[in-house]
């Protein structure tokens, strides 16, 4: 066998056609990754990846491989020396072993000099080093089992004639059937199963870093079967019935053992970051899916910048693992504008739909132009459809941080809208009334928004004073209680009432305001005085383990007011700096606060924790330039026009917004009760609590049309991220299944240097294009100086 391999190398080098085909595959693979414009080329893309190679290099083999091997058997069939070769003392699969490993070590050496990518896009990492070894070696190892699979069918169709060139048009047939020619009868017959006999289906994971011993053992299994039919093949009688007999068991038995794997397998990710392992949490959603998923996702088109092809690329990596793990997700890419003639109607109709478009800036060959794109997804299932946004807006942020933010979000947010499909609203929640709180139509749009995921109602605590235990059964009866800027003080009953709900596992969001004072009032008057609201809740945070100061944070990172200066037809709208409207950045990384937008807050309170048994995470707080205002304290407009002194500021991170987790003792133990209930709780189930020291970060503002999108900003036109960080901090109370803990897991894009990219540009295409044919040259001078002075002798 090592005799046959060693020949087959030798011959293959000593030929002028061997140099040629590598050089081809090489040149080939520089021009279109390295110097044409097109969506693989690596410099153009602005990723730190080698993904445009391994969508390139199958379709580059497919010829070259056929090449290699078209002379295995053929050109012995065509000299007359196979039946010699047959008479040697070596079995037939041996044989046929030393002419596969042969080939398949000449496309090793093929791909070798690609190494040089590596090196090339590791050198143009920002920073320098930024690839993702893992994924970059899982990928070429999948590379390497779909070379051997090729290999396989290319030294088969090499004893199918003695012609080179049949043997070569077939070896690219079949490599093309089995590559994609599968996939497209599968979409045909709408059938998984037809698809799984095709190579893309198990290539396609392997191809971004992640290896599953189900795709392993199919192209094992491809390339076994095809050695076995050679061995079979190139026998002088050709194949009998005990051959075609053994040829039926092997391919039933291969059919059998990938079957079994597909319920006994290991997946190995080897992305750095897995990016590709979908939490249980989300898996556990889809597995409860018995109808298909339809999922449009409308992110398709020409012109877009490179970073949001990346969000495509991912989007559909995303949906693939989701459809790995259950059939029934299936999903299509669309160009809602791709139409011109129905553009704007399209347009309209996504628009109305509340799928907004996206404006992007495109920078190419220097020049600058603008394109529209529309990143949502709609999924619909039994009848239902959801809209699930695929970009995730954050205040400042480059194209390029937009993405990052946005793949980061992907999991969450298709296993987020996958929930609101399958899983059943189950949860209940109260929202108290009676005590001031915010009216309806002032917290409307978060109604509306977790309305879709829970159960809502309002509830009050007037029947406390008569009836107090029935009002805890009732209040037991809701999974989370939430208190909207409660204006009026709670009496020791409700206290009593709420303290219980609290000790038998129920969850509370509380968003309060120690300090009275409102934005309409300055609107009206130009000023007004903030003093301490007392809401007799002091003690009950106490014993929990905070403390809500009287006192109003001022904040240097702030958002602006806008207020209307002149008079008559020269009256203008104009921003001026306000420093009590925090505008707050998170830097944790719970899954609550990771990865959304600013935070704003109004007239915000101060908050001290205590030391307790109680976990406590500060989610929310202030800048590094904070200081606190006590109260009394009169609030004029006229501030805006005063400059603050930075000194002053000397209170950084003041905590605006804490949770509370673990199992809380009772306000009232060792203490008289304000009455007697059947059955008292002094220390709680294990429970949740989070405090918000601002009641305005749920107020909505109104528009002539009603209420306008919570964290809108009308005058800038900008969104915070108030809206998602209540409604993470409800989905972490209630959550039962772990899926908002997906939000914690961290992904990260890697991007190319542009500037380094930009005026290296030459100088590494010249590396990637030239070098390896330099290579290759000097191998083949030295290989054949050697092979000459070994046979002078």
């Amino acid at each position: 066998m090592f005799a046959i391999l060693k020949k087959e190398i030798n011959s293959f080098f000593a030929s002028p056609i061997g140099y040629l085909v590598i050089a081809l595959f090489l040149l080939l693979n520089g021009l279109i990754l390295w110097l044409f414009k097109g969506e693989f080329n690596i410099i153009d893309n602005g990723f730190a990846d080698l993904s445009s190679f391994f969508l390139l290099a199958p379709w580059v083999l497919i010829f070259l491989i056929p090449a290699v091997t078209m002379r295995s058997f053929s050109d012995e069939k065509k000299q007359g020396t196979l039946e010699l070769l047959l008479t040697k003392p070596i079995s037939l699969f041996n044989i046929v072993l030393g002419k596969y490993l042969g080939a398949f070590i000449l496309i090793l050496f093929a791909l070798l000099p690609t190494l040089l990518y590596v090196y090339t896009v590791f050198q143009l990492g920002n920073p320098v080093g930024n690839i993702d070894t893992g994924s970059t070696l899982g990928s070429y190892f999948g590379l390497l089992f779909l070379v051997a699979a090729y290999t396989s069918i290319g030294v088969f169709t090499s004893t199918l004639s003695d012609n080179q060139i049949v043997a070569f048009i077939a070896a690219v047939f079949i490599c093309i059937l089995f590559y994609i020619g599968f996939e497209g009868v599968a979409d045909m017959l709408s059938s998984s199963f037809i698809e799984q006999l095709g190579m893309n289906a198990h290539y396609k994971s392997m191809s971004r870093g992640v290896l599953d011993t189900r795709d392993i053992l199919y192209f094992l299994s491809i390339t076994v079967f095809f050695l076995v039919l050679t061995s079979k093949r190139i026998t002088t009688k050709g194949i009998q019935i005990k051959e075609g007999k053994i040829l039926i068991g092997v391919l039933i038995g291969l059919l059998a053992l990938n079957a079994i794997s597909s319920n006994y397998y290991g997946r190995f990710d080897l992305t750095s970051d897995k990016r590709y392992t979908i939490s249980e949490s989300a898996l556990s959603i889809i597995d409860n899916a018995n109808s298909p998923i339809q999922i449009d996702v409308f992110l398709e088109g020409d012109d877009f910048p490179s970073e949001f092809r990346r969000l495509q690329l991912e989007t559909k990596q995303i949906l693939e693992e989701f459809a790995s793990h259950n059939k029934n997700i299936v999903f299509h890419f669309l160009d809602p504008i791709a139409d011109e003639a129905n553009r704007d109607t399209n347009i309209q109709q996504l628009s109305n739909r509340g799928l907004t478009p996206m404006q992007l800036s495109v920078e190419e060959n220097g020049k600058s132009s603008q394109a529209v794109i529309f990143p949502w997804a709609l999924a619909s299932y039994n009848g239902v459809t959801v809209k699930i946004p695929l970009v995730k807006n954050k205040i400042g942020a480059t194209q390029q941080e937009l993405v990052n933010h946005s793949v980061q979000h992907l999991e969450y947010a298709f296993a987020d809208g996958f929930s609101k499909l399958i899983n059943p609203r189950n949860k209940k929640i109260a929202f108290l009334i009676g005590n001031g709180e915010l009216k309806g139509r002032y917290i409307e749009d978060f109604l509306k928004t977790v309305s879709e995921y829970y159960n809502l109602a309002p509830f009050t605590l007037d029947s406390v004073a008569n009836n107090p235990q029935k009002t805890l059964e009732q209040l037991k009866d809701f999974d989370l209680i939430v208190s909207a800027k409660p204006t009026e003080a709670f009496t020791d009953n409700e206290k009593f009432v709420l303290d219980q709900f609290t000790m038998s596992g129920g969850k509370s969001l509380w968003l309060i305001d120690a300090v009275a004072m409102e934005k309409d009032s300055l609107y009206n008057t130009g000023k007004s005085v903030a003093i301490g609201r007392d809401l007799n809740l002091t003690d009950f945070f106490f014993k929990y383990g905070i403390r809500i100061n009287p006192v109003l944070v001022n904040d240097l990172y702030s958002a602006p007011i806008t207020l209307a200066i002149g008079e008559g037809s020269e009256a203008r709208f104009q921003q001026f700096p306000w420093y009590y409207s925090p505008l707050v950045n998170p830097e944790s990384h719970h899954p609550i606060v990771n990865n959304i937008n600013l935070v704003k807050f109004d007239f915000a309170n101060q908050i001290d924790t205590l030391k307790n048994a109680i976990k406590k995470t500060i989610l929310l707080k202030s800048s590094i330039l904070t200081k606190t205002d006590g109260t009394p304290r009169e609030i004029s407009l006229e501030m805006t026009t005063e400059e603050p002194d930075p000194k002053l500021y000397n209170k950084p991170y003041q905590n605006l917004a804490v949770l509370l987790e673990g199992e809380f003792i009772s306000v009232y133990n060792n203490r008289v009760k304000p009455f007697t209930l059947s059955k008292e709780i002094n220390n709680s189930k294990p429970t949740k609590m989070i405090v918000v020291a601002d009641g305005d970060v749920i107020k909505n503002e109104l528009g002539k049309n009603g209420p306008i999108e919570l964290g809108f900003d009308r005058s800038s036109g900008q969104v915070y991220g108030n809206k998602e960080f209540l409604l993470n901090a409800v989905n972490y109370l209630l959550d039962d299944n772990g899926l908002i803990n997906i939000r914690s897991k961290e992904i990260e894009v890697s991007f190319l240097d542009y500037k380094k990219a930009a005026s290296e540009k030459t100088k590494w295409q010249l590396i990637n294009i030239l070098l390896p044919l330099v290579i290759l040259g000097v191998f083949g001078f030295i290989f054949n100086f050697f092979r000459r002075k070994k046979y002078a002798k």
